[in-house]
């Protein structure tokens, strides 16, 4: 009874710092990009709330708490209510199978960086990230607007599609790790990052991510040009500020996920594992923005051929390649 308990305050424990740290960083990734977007322009940049704009963040959240909840007339207020939430809290859920570190030694015990370490963690993974399409679906229906509705119909085309090249550049890892676990994936990386055996599945994963989480050239739910602002245009205060928190914590988390599956996760020298992942996570979301401040938004029809006539089929054809060159590597 007394270990169950001890084990349920550290599984308490590690949830409470995995959220704490994952919103501090989806707040100020936001600050991160709104500085680096600026730079990139030849501009500064918000640098006004405190010292070089620190407090921005801050201000954003005391300015969309001070602001009004509005519900549309002939909305479901039920579902609009709700849907922000799924938006954000499917990103965070991922992060329970994230691996952080190695084990450390607490009062004696072996304590694993990781909130729970499952078996069929990259199964997890998929099936949560799934499930952010219906914040985009629920959002927009819900709304009564048709722009809304017209980017949540683009949204959960853009994403169904997406999902399916980006569950098969992960078929590969999972052959060459023999396992589901996000942990021993980290663990079969020890001699090599799988970027470097896997360059293709590396780049179907991160287009096929930047994808997913609807960014810059991919921000079709969005489109500010023709709908204004998609899918949560009539939300606002602390609902709209749901929606902008699940796409940076989002960021984050294919961030790490990219780390784990590709760049070695916490793996690397001289620093301890957690700094190591913050860094992969880091230059993750940066190649993001840079791509954000570069790139310029397709063409629907452009995203979606890409999708199924080009990534998907170069998925299939990669995953053929390495099953026929473990085999002839083991023998068999």
């Amino acid at each position: 009874m007394i270990h169950w308990l001890l084990g349920f305050i550290l599984l308490i424990i590690k949830l409470g710092a995995v959220l704490l740290l994952l919103l501090l960083g989806a707040a100020y990734l936001v600050l991160a990009e709104r500085k680096l977007l600026a730079r990139m322009q030849i501009r500064f940049g918000p640098n006004r709330a405190g010292p070089f704009g620190l407090l921005q963040p801050i201000a954003d959240l005391i300015k969309m708490i001070a602001k009004e909840d509005v519900i549309p007339q002939g909305a479901d207020k039920v579902i609009f209510c709700f849907a922000p939430a799924v938006a954000a809290s499917t990103a965070m859920l991922i992060f329970a199978v994230v691996p952080f570190g190695n084990q450390i030694t607490l009062w004696g015990n072996l304590i694993p960086l990781v909130v729970t370490d499952l078996n069929v963690g990259l199964l997890a993974v998929l099936g949560l990230s799934s499930l952010g399409v219906y914040g985009v679906a629920l959002g927009g229906w819900a709304s009564n607007s048709k722009y809304s509705l017209i980017g949540a119909i683009r949204g959960i085309a853009q994403m169904i599609s997406y999902e399916l090249s980006l569950g098969l550049s992960l078929v590969p890892i999972v052959m060459l790790t023999g396992s589901f676990s996000l942990v021993d994936m980290v663990a079969a990386q020890s001699t090599c990052p799988f970027i470097l055996v896997q360059p293709v599945s590396f780049a179907i994963f991160f287009i096929s991510a930047m994808a997913e989480i609807k960014r810059i050239p991919f921000d079709m739910p969005e489109a500010e040009n023709e709908l204004i602002a998609g899918y949560h245009m009539e939300y606002s205060g602390l609902r709209f500020g749901l929606f902008f928190l699940g796409e940076y914590v989002t960021l984050v988390t294919l961030g790490a996920l990219t780390a784990v599956f590709f760049l070695g996760g916490w793996r690397g020298p001289f620093l301890p594992g957690p700094v190591w992942l913050l860094i992969k996570i880091a230059v993750t979301a940066f190649v993001m923005i840079w791509i954000r401040g570069t790139l310029p938004r397709f063409r629907t029809d452009q995203l979606m051929e890409m999708g199924w006539k080009f990534l998907t089929p170069v998925a299939l054809v990669n995953i053929v390649i390495t099953g026929a060159i473990l085999l002839m590597v083991s023998g068999k």
